[in-house]
């Protein structure tokens, strides 16, 4: 249920995120089985980018729709028979040879996920007080970086022994902690659970209900193209992954025939970009409990976008792939920020019973940019090496983040200028999905 309390609900949110973490390295162990299984049977650039964009479209293109579900449907009901579905649908993509039937099943999993992404997304908000909501957006951060962080490594490993099989089978029992969370959590929202109301929290700590969250108090009636410093956050963060999501097609070619690097050490490098968002998530969330100027939040999320676009560029330059290392902690840590500003601005700005809502759109925005990255690496991959492409990438990161800098001063003027309010209390119980910004 959702609730306005002085008390957070700490089982529950530590319960939320270890089911997601544990489903987020089981996604990263199969796409990383499969990526390896493309590049190692001589599948080029195209190949891989279908993969990644059968795994990637469904999120986009169902995003009203989940968003919509997530927000009307009972969070039990919905993780409970999605996770179900999604462990047998993983079972059949380990014994699928066709490789039209593998793209199929890669593309309804990517279903489930649009829809369980919302969900779990407005769940940890509903879970703890106010003035709690950046530490559990930090847990949820951690979960998401070290299930990601085994992912990888875990599929260098298993790839290596046991060909792709193995990682797939495992992938299909780590759908089942989505029904164990949906079965367990005391917190619930959707379906027949009273609405929550959205509060802020008063000077000595307790929270008021019955405030409104987001630019003119619009309550029920948020949009997204009616929040101008929300829009200007989603569309940024989307061009610049656009501009430098190639490098989830390119980096497999790079480390393994460029670098001549081996899949063990493919997978290590991968781990080292989820390695970094450890950290990097708790430094935001220290950072943004400090923060009530949403403007602040928007400005960190351009600056750590910034930064993962420059750890793009000095890879081309690396001789080495044991270098991308260093680079790729140091993206990721801006990635980690990155998520954790992201996710409190939504929060605080978005009404409760639209927050999947809100979470699935921003979802699809950045999916939207993986997307054109997939697409464009996996073409030009075919005319170009990747190393100047890597660069080309990097660059291209750091110019969108430098034309988005002067619309967020004007976007935050403006807001200002019309007495929306910039400055608010911590988001009422409701946060957002973690999200690899730029690298996969």
């Amino acid at each position: 249920m959702s609730f306005t309390t002085d008390r957070s609900r700490w089982p529950d949110v530590w319960l939320a995120a270890t089911a997601r973490g544990v489903t987020i390295c089981g996604d990263f162990l199969a796409a990383t089985a499969l990526a390896l299984a493309l590049q190692g049977a001589g599948a080029g650039g195209l190949a891989v980018s279908g993969l990644l964009l059968a795994a990637t479209l469904p999120l986009v293109v169902l995003a009203p729709l989940a968003g919509r579900l997530a927000d009307r449907v009972d969070s039990r009901t919905l993780l409970v028979t999605v996770g179900l579905a999604q462990a047998a649908i993983c079972a059949l993509l380990a014994v699928a040879g066709d490789p039209v039937v593998v793209v199929a099943l890669v593309a309804l999993l990517a279903c489930g996920l649009a829809l369980t992404q919302p969900c779990l997304a407005a769940l940890i908000p509903a879970m703890v007080r106010p003035a709690d909501l950046p530490r559990a957006s930090a847990i949820s951060q951690t979960a998401v970086s070290l299930g990601a962080l085994g992912g990888p490594v875990l599929a260098g490993l298993l790839v290596g022994q046991f060909g792709t099989r193995v990682p797939l089978l495992v992938d299909a029992v780590t759908y089942l902690a989505l029904v164990v969370a949906g079965l367990a959590l005391r917190t619930r929202r959707g379906g027949r659970q009273p609405a929550a109301v959205d509060s802020r929290t008063r000077p000595d700590g307790r929270v008021e209900a019955g405030s409104q969250v987001g630019p003119r108090g619009t309550g029920a009636q948020w949009r997204l193209r009616r929040d101008p410093l929300m829009l200007v956050m989603v569309v940024s963060t989307a061009v610049v992954i656009a501009a430098i999501g190639g490098i989830n097609v390119i980096e497999v070619f790079f480390i393994r025939e460029t670098l001549h690097g081996s899949a063990t050490t493919y997978g290590l490098v991968s781990a080292a970009w989820m390695a970094g968002m450890l950290p990097g998530g708790w430094i935001a969330a220290r950072l943004a409990r400090r923060l009530d100027d949403e403007g602040a939040l928007v400005r960190g999320v351009l600056a750590t976008l910034a930064v993962c676009s420059l750890m793009v560029l000095l890879a081309a330059f690396v001789p080495v792939a044991g270098l991308l290392v260093p680079l790729w902690l140091v993206g990721g840590a801006a990635n980690g920020g990155d998520n954790v500003f992201a996710n409190l601005l939504t929060a605080r700005r978005v009404p409760e019973g639209m927050r999947a809502r809100a979470y699935a759109s921003y979802g699809a925005a950045v999916q939207g940019g993986s997307m054109a990255g997939f697409l464009a690496g996996g073409a030009l991959l075919s005319v170009v090496p990747s190393r100047p492409l890597i660069a080309g990438a990097g660059v291209a990161g750091l110019l969108v983040v430098l034309a988005f800098v002067p619309v967020v001063t004007r976007t935050v003027r403006r807001e200002r200028m019309r007495g929306w309010p910039l400055r608010a209390g911590p988001p009422s119980p409701a946060g957002t999905p973690g999200i690899r910004s730029g690298h996969g």
